[in-house]
């Protein structure tokens, strides 16, 4: 139990460490360089603040579950501490979307790769977000029982790869 409590502690410093460095380089960003010269920035809209954090969570999430996706692929080995490091991460991290696909972050490109059905079929968008949770949860709880790639963790990695993929495929542009 202790680990688990200093992997959710470590987790819940990650994540504040994120979002203070995504806020900080945001105001930073938006500030004049002379501030003589201009006058101050009114700092990014909630629209744009959501696209810059849901696109930090995401590569965290992909940087995370490389390691789950290639022992799925038979690429690397199976580790059960770096399985269930990553797969808690993901789990985190996928909680961490909430909230980061207001209507105001429909911008389109360049500023993001989100696809307008998004916000047209927000009720299945939302349903396929909140299916990546519960089967990134899963893949987790999994991860902590399960000493090799069994087929559970298998059964579970999968789904959590398919989810990705179908969200990508429907609503992210290529």
């Amino acid at each position: 139990m202790k680990c688990a409590s200093k992997v959710a502690v470590s987790l819940k410093l990650l994540s504040a460490a994120l979002l203070v460095s995504v806020s900080a380089g945001l105001f930073a960003a938006d500030e004049p360089a002379n501030k003589q010269a201009a006058p101050a920035a009114a700092g990014p809209s909630a629209g744009k603040q959501a696209i810059v954090v849901r696109k930090a969570a995401f590569v965290l999430i992909a940087n995370n579950f490389k390691p789950i996706g290639e022992v799925l692929q038979g690429k690397a080995t199976y580790n059960q501490a770096e399985i269930v490091k990553r797969a808690e991460r993901v789990a985190f991290l996928s909680l961490l979307l909430d909230g980061t696909f207001p209507e105001d972050s429909n911008l389109g490109a360049p500023e993001t790769k989100s696809k307008p059905e998004i916000w047209a079929k927000k009720a299945d968008f939302d349903k396929q977000v909140k299916e990546f949770q519960v089967n990134a949860a899963a893949l987790a709880k999994i991860a902590a029982t399960e000493s090799s790639a069994s087929d559970a963790f298998k059964s579970a990695a999968k789904a959590v790869a398919e989810g990705c993929k179908g969200c990508h495929d429907a609503y992210k542009a290529k």
